[in-house]
């Protein structure tokens, strides 16, 4: 399928790992980017997948455009509108999806929103202003964690789920900026610890390094290189989420909760390519080691 990531199997088969329909995932921030490749992703191995963003879902919106990837791809999707600013509206989210399916599966926190003003990551913390915080902490940590609250009651309730959170190289060294480090670092964290307290109840939580990704919007905006990598080396956005759809399935994924993982090796060993066969390339080596939990 086109776009979509490829996977082996023991046969040396190529094609999608017959994922059955009824499992349902939220990823949060998919109007655009990882998010919408983790989203389509998923909707190729047979997953309803709900999606959010801060518009109305609407045709023509961007929610609109991700729900028709994951559809096309195979799944089902479903938009629905949600500033994760605001508290209330990521629990009216959750208790709609449980509502209406009975299940949640699967939470993927990619929400993410940069400050007001900043055209990119050059400038040093001290010439900016404080209020950067509110974004990069309160919406690319803290709205990861309420999310995680109200998912993980119903999958404590279930005996069953998965929470990912999308992190960054930027946890162990510097990347962009210090609040964007601050908040990737927590997010690592973050999974160690509620997977602490999950593992009993046998829900899981776990933490993924992408490499430099290839989004959309770089491609559109003419970028060859970030951070000293090649855009044309990157990894789609799709190569994720058919890592998170691997992790999902793998028997040893009560191990594996807590850990946080580089997405170019756990596609390596998942035996998950690039959509023209290509292999993604691990950034440890470029940031001083692998992950901290």
């Amino acid at each position: 399928m086109t776009g979509q990531s490829r996977e082996t199997d023991e046969t040396g088969q190529t094609g999608q790992t017959g994922q059955s329909a009824t499992r349902v995932a939220l990823v949060t921030g998919t109007g655009k980017g990882v998010g919408r490749g983790i989203a389509a992703a998923l909707g190729a191995h047979g997953w309803t997948v709900y999606v959010t963003g801060r518009g109305e879902p609407g045709p023509g919106s961007p929610q609109a455009e991700t729900v028709r990837r994951v559809t096309e791809a195979g799944g089902e999707g479903i938009g629905l509108r949600c500033d994760h600013r605001d508290d209330s509206q990521v629990e009216a989210v959750i208790a709609r999806i449980t509502g209406e399916r009975g299940r949640l599966d699967l939470l993927v926190n990619n929400v993410w929103a940069a400050p007001d003003g900043m055209a990119g990551f050059d400038e040093p913390f001290w010439t900016r202003p404080v209020s950067d915080w509110e974004p990069l902490i309160g919406i690319g940590l803290r709205a990861h964690y309420v999310a995680s609250v109200h998912a993980a009651r119903h999958m404590v309730a279930r005996g069953s789920g998965l929470i990912v959170n999308i992190s960054s190289f930027g946890a162990r060294a510097p990347l962009h900026s210090v609040l964007y480090g601050i908040s990737k670092a927590g997010l690592d964290k973050m999974a160690a610890d509620m997977a602490h307290e999950l593992r009993a109840a046998g829900v899981s939580a776990l933490s993924l390094w992408p490499g430099l990704v290839r989004t959309d919007g770089l491609v559109e905006a003419g970028v060859k290189e970030v951070a000293g990598f090649r855009l044309a080396d990157a990894e789609s956005p799709e190569l994720v989420g058919s890592v998170i759809a691997r992790l999902a399935d793998d028997s040893r994924l009560p191990e594996r909760s807590g850990h946080t993982y580089v997405v170019a090796e756990l596609a390596e060993e998942y035996g998950v390519t690039e959509p023209d066969g290509r292999r993604a390339a691990s950034h440890r080596a470029a940031f001083g080691g692998g992950p901290l939990y």
